[in-house]
């Protein structure tokens, strides 16, 4: 069974990169885009934007589609992650529903973070990683 996913790669004026550290399985405890389920008949533009506001206080203007990945679930489950830019247009940053945890990383932060499976390199094909802090 395919269930259809969304996440965000959102990036502050900092070059750095939002993530959530994941609350519940899979991927409890690690660090990871903002995303999750997308709902029957949920497009996923409006997915993402529920997803970001529900794990993150943020609210978000999806942008296009970067990449997708499929990743396996429990009990035969593949989820299709389909990973979308999106920029910040309100809210205060502050971690809910499933997440543990919401921040800023820059790419040495992101290096030292126990992140999900794939993630830093999918990111990394896709030109998508934080910036180095600035010294």
């Amino acid at each position: 069974m395919r269930v259809r996913c969304v996440g965000a790669i959102v990036h502050d004026a900092e070059g750095r990169l939002l993530l959530i550290r994941r609350g519940h399985p899979p991927g409890e405890g690690m660090w990871s885009l903002p995303g999750g389920r997308a709902e029957a008949g949920e497009s996923d533009a409006d997915a993402v934007v529920r997803e970001v506001a529900e794990e993150t206080g943020l609210r978000v203007v999806p942008g296009p589609l970067v990449g997708s990945v499929d990743r396996a679930g429990p009990g035969g489950v593949t989820y299709d992650i389909r990973d979308y830019r999106a920029t910040v247009d309100g809210g205060v940053l502050r971690a809910g529903d499933d997440a543990r945890d919401a921040r800023w990383v820059d790419a040495e932060e992101l290096a030292a973070l126990p992140t999900t499976a794939g993630l830093i390199e999918t990111l990394a094909a896709w030109d998508s990683l934080p910036r180095p802090a600035r010294a």
